[in-house]
Order: structure tokens, then sequence, then C-alpha cells
């Protein structure tokens, strides 16, 4: 293991920060194979999530190599009418937060 690889409990505790701020909905974690290591989803959500926002990170980390070798995606934020889906791809592990924009500027 990486030296540098967060320990299981500062991913427990990272999922548990992030899942108590206001309008978040859900968050899950992907290993680098797009295997679920953490989520606060049913099973099938998960892996929904982990199918389709990995192929999507793939699919978008390609298109900007693909425009420029030497750059490489290190954050995606997709919008939709409903939620946010926010990214964060890491060469380990992949970081996916869904939230409710509504309620998280509310105060």
């Amino acid at each position: 293991m990486d030296s540098n690889s967060p320990t299981a409990a500062e991913v427990d505790e990272t999922l548990k920060r992030l899942s108590s701020r206001k309008g978040v909905k859900a968050v899950v974690i992907l290993n680098s194979e797009g295997q679920a290591i953490r989520s606060t989803l049913d099973e099938a959500m998960t892996k929904q999530y982990g199918q389709l926002i990995s192929t999507l990170v793939q699919q978008a980390r390609t298109t900007v190599t693909t425009l420029d070798d030497q750059n490489d995606i290190t954050f995606m934020r997709v919008r939709t009418k409903k939620h946010e889906i926010m990214i964060a791809p890491d060469r380990d592990y992949l970081l996916i937060v869904v939230q409710n924009p509504q309620e998280s500027m509310q105060q």
C-alpha cells in the first residue's frame, strides 16, 4: 500500500464529513477499477453510479488528453435539473458526491 494512501479510518471520516453537509444526497468512493469501496447509496444505485460515472470520467479523460497529452482531469461537475454531481478522480480513487444544489445554497 502506498504510504500516501488514506487509511480506512480517514476514508470513513471523509465519507461521514461529506455526507453530513447540507444538500448532500450521496457519497460514493470507487477504487481505480470502478469498484465501490464505500457508499451511502444502496447496492444497486452504487453499482449504477459507479459504472456510469467511471465511464464518463474515462471518456472525459480521453478527450482532454487527446486535446493536450500533458493535461488530465482533476475535477468534474455535472449539473442536472434535479442534482449536481461532483466528481474528483485520482490515480487510485474516484470520489462522487451527489447533492441537491438548491438545498446546499439555502441558509
